[in-house]
């Protein structure tokens, strides 16, 4: 069979977090309002998001190296063969 031209598009079923309409997204894009809703949502202001930081205060190196194995699970101790 010979193609016509048709070109396909991949979407995903969506549910609407503005109104709470179904409706189709292409595949892979993080829009979460449907067409209708984005202009209403662009009114309001859009949450900033902080990057997280973990922050240790440690006195010594060895302190330091304390916490980072803690945090990690792994220990310099003997027992790990």
């Amino acid at each position: 069979m010979e193609s016509c031209g048709e070109v396909f598009e991949h979407v995903e079923l969506k549910y609407c977090e503005g109104c709470g309409g179904l409706w189709l997204r292409p595949k892979g894009l993080e829009e979460v309002y449907c067409p209708e809703c984005v202009p209403k949502m662009e009114e309001f202001a859009k949450p900033r998001r902080r990057p997280r930081v973990l922050v240790v205060a440690v006195n010594s190196l060895e302190e330091l190296e304390g916490c980072i194995a803690e945090l990690t699970g792994v220990t310099t101790e003997g027992g790990n063969a």
